[in-house]
């Protein structure tokens, strides 16, 4: 059996997981907001577990942001500040005696979707979050791929392809154009894009549901949404050609439209019959815990 952690911005789930990947516990507290105290609540989680299956556990955490693998040090947890340059495993290790092993968020959701989600039948999986931020994570052959930086999968970082965006929508002069693949596909993205352009202020679930009732200003924005995520996906599809790609997070449970997504991705590819599989995954918000847990596992193999 193995505990997955996933250090949510507003949550911390647990879920233990027996060797059949049956879930046996899963719960969730409100995350603190500072590095001490969510080491606390941590070593708790792991603490009462053993003590209620009378058993030592392998853990495994996923976080937002990247591990310095020079350092052992959390970069990039934008959305959880109280995690950048921190030791996690180290600290903990200082309280528990468990093998303790961590990944980025977005790897552990891609590592579930791959081992038995939606991507298990496929060799190469890339996973994309959608939620208020944005991320990805790559797995060949049932292995996250971290990269020599921790960055491999962090399609997001990348600068959106804006040059023929421009001239296509002449009226969003508020967009900013330097900005990353973030800066348009995240859900705060979205709000933030949307109130610049009709000086309304929505959140992204009001403006899907707003183009689902076909209000013109919502599906004139979500269609230029549509064609920057396939614009930012050529750039995924041209540098690893993925057999499967795997849409998570809060901003993906409203996408109805991933078949029509791959059309436009296959234009601009000048592909007809692109091969790559567009897939939502099987267990949803769920998969990045799931992935945690799994990632202890990997790595006691």
């Amino acid at each position: 059996m193995q505990i997955g952690i996933d250090l949510g911005a507003t949550k911390i789930e647990y879920v233990l997981l027996d060797n059949n990947n049956k879930e046996l516990e899963r719960n969730r507290s409100k995350t603190p907001k500072n590095f001490s105290d969510t080491i606390i609540l941590i070593t708790e989680i792991i603490d009462n577990l053993e003590k209620k299956y009378k058993s030592k556990f392998v853990v495994g955490i996923c976080h937002p942001g990247n591990l310095d693998s020079s350092t052992g040090m959390i970069k990039n947890a934008h959305n959880s500040l109280w995690l950048n340059n921190q030791s996690l495993i180290s600290e903990l290790k200082k309280k528990i005696k468990n093998d303790v092993f961590s990944e980025n968020d977005a790897n552990c959701f891609s590592l579930s979707e791959a081992i038995d989600g939606a991507a298990r039948h496929y060799n190469s999986v890339f996973g994309i979050i959608l939620g208020s931020g944005c991320g990805g994570g790559l797995v060949i052959n049932k292995k996250i791929v971290s990269g020599a930086n921790g960055l491999g999968g962090e399609w997001s970082l990348n600068q959106m392809p804006i040059k023929e965006i421009k001239t296509n929508i002449e009226k969003s002069k508020n967009f900013d154009f330097s900005q990353r693949i973030e800066g348009y596909l995240s859900g705060k993205s979205i709000e933030k894009n949307y109130l610049n352009l009709f000086n309304k202020e929505l959140s992204a679930k009001e403006i899907f549901s707003e183009y689902r009732k076909k209000n013109n200003n919502a599906v004139k924005f979500i269609n230029i949404y549509k064609d920057q995520l396939a614009r930012s996906l050529v750039i995924i599809i041209t540098t690893i050609d993925p057999d499967a790609i795997v849409f998570g997070g809060g901003v993906s449970n409203e996408i109805d439209f991933l078949e029509e997504l791959k059309l436009i991705t296959s234009s601009y590819l000048n592909e007809k019959s692109l091969k790559t599989v567009f897939l939502k995954p099987i267990y949803g918000d769920a998969s990045g815990v799931r992935g945690a847990a799994l990632l202890g596992r990997q790595n006691l193999i």
